[in-house]
């Protein structure tokens, strides 16, 4: 089980080596969607200032998928499972949240504190209790399980909430002024937080025993195991925390989006889509390709007035995989 977040525990030992320059093709690959839906969108909005609108939307809303994919990410660079149920999970933080604020009458973004320990807990216990008898199985049965996963989390939410559209507001929600654009406080808070749990989630991969053994395992679980890693253990916990991931997103989405059952569909879709273009197993491409995918997302509403959002993403996904089939950050078959 070799992914992109195994590299991390070879440059340890490579730090006297002068590094190497990222491709310029990673470069090009990122810059030439990017700047082509800004000509386009300049061209058919016809104002700049409309054009700085939706590169700073797409910017924070990014962050957030960037978090999200950053859950999904770990859990397959470590587990090397594709987890169907990650949107059910940011789903079910939907709902958590909605709660929180209505009955407990809680902030909502302070939701984080109930929220990520919560889904931290239900993480841990999927993994141990359903996940691990399909370790190493064919991939057909992993998908199974998790879209059972998925089904079952998204029909109790329907079955206990009912199917009406909810909504949180934001208390003192207000316009907040960057670089000549207005975007909503509650835009700016999500984006802020997913950055601060995006770093810290990277200085526990990076800087902690318990991240370097993750890697280790992510490298290879067998050699793991045999310098005394309790590889059940880290997979546990790897889960826990891709889950915590998707938990904290959905928190931070909940005063932004419409809140339904099948909410958390659409997110499952967009953060495979950042997840391949960022490159399978590395957790910071999962970030880079969800501001990516917030940018031509909110771009693309300019360019494709009428259509899906989505499409402008799918465009640029066949794009950069045509160009870089292993993703910005992968690493070369």
């Amino acid at each position: 089980m070799t992914t992109d977040l195994a590299r991390g525990v070879e440059d340890e030992h490579r730090d006297r080596s002068p590094r190497r320059k990222p491709p310029l093709i990673r470069l090009v690959v990122v810059l030439v969607p990017v700047v082509a839906a800004v000509a386009l969108a300049y061209a058919q909005a016809g104002s700049g200032v409309i054009v700085i609108q939706a590169v700073v939307t797409g910017i924070l809303v990014g962050g957030v998928y960037g978090l999200t994919a950053m859950g999904l990410t770990l859990i397959f660079g470590v587990l090397d499972i594709v987890n169907f149920a990650h949107g059910a999970f940011l789903a079910l933080a939907l709902f958590v949240s909605y709660w929180l604020v209505s009955s407990a009458g809680l902030h909502p973004y302070l939701g984080l504190l109930v929220c990520v320990p919560v889904m931290f807990g239900l993480g841990a216990v999927i993994q141990r209790g359903v996940l691990s008898g399909a370790m190493g199985k064919p991939l057909q049965n992993q998908l199974l399980i998790t879209l059972g996963i998925s089904l079952l989390i998204e029909n109790s939410l329907l079955l206990f909430f009912g199917a009406d559209p909810r909504s949180i507001e934001l208390p003192g929600e207000r316009g907040v002024g960057i670089f000549g654009a207005v975007a909503d406080l509650s835009r700016v808070l999500a984006f802020a937080g997913a950055l601060v749990l995006a770093g810290l989630l990277f200085l526990l991969l990076r800087r902690t025993r318990l991240g370097t053994a993750i890697r280790a395992v992510a490298a290879n679980d067998t050699g793991a195991q045999l310098v005394g890693i309790d590889t059940r253990r880290i997979y546990v916990i790897t889960f826990a925390i891709g889950t915590a991931c998707a938990g904290a997103a959905g928190t931070l989405l909940a005063p932004l989006v419409t809140i339904e059952p099948h909410t958390g569909s659409l997110f499952n879709i967009i953060a495979f889509v950042v997840v391949v273009l960022g490159g399978m197993g590395n957790v910071v491409g999962a970030l880079v390709g969800g501001l990516l995918v917030g940018l031509v997302e909110q771009l693309g509403s300019l360019c494709l007035p009428g259509q899906s959002p989505l499409l402008s993403v799918f465009i640029v996904f066949v794009l950069v995989l045509f160009l870089r089939p292993q993703g910005l950050f992968g690493s070369s078959p």
